[in-house]
């Protein structure tokens, strides 16, 4: 089982740089790349909550689920 992000195809659909997502938002750059590449292990959902508020978004926008 796999979740997949898929945040930076959103960022690039709404032509923004993660760094004005990462001001917008209240979080660093380094701490947002961690999410966007795949490392985090985990995402309060406060933090979802405001990445889908800043991008007019859907959590279904930014994950998904892919089986093995």
């Amino acid at each position: 089982m796999s979740i997949t992000i898929n945040l930076d195809e959103v960022l690039q659909q709404l032509k923004m740089k993660s760094k004005d997502l990462a001001d917008k938002i209240g979080i660093t750059t380094a701490n947002l790349s961690i999410l966007k590449t795949g490392k985090a292990k985990a995402i309060r959902f406060s933090t979802l909550e405001v990445i889908c508020e800043a991008l007019d978004c859907q959590p279904a926008d930014i994950l998904s689920y892919e089986p093995d």
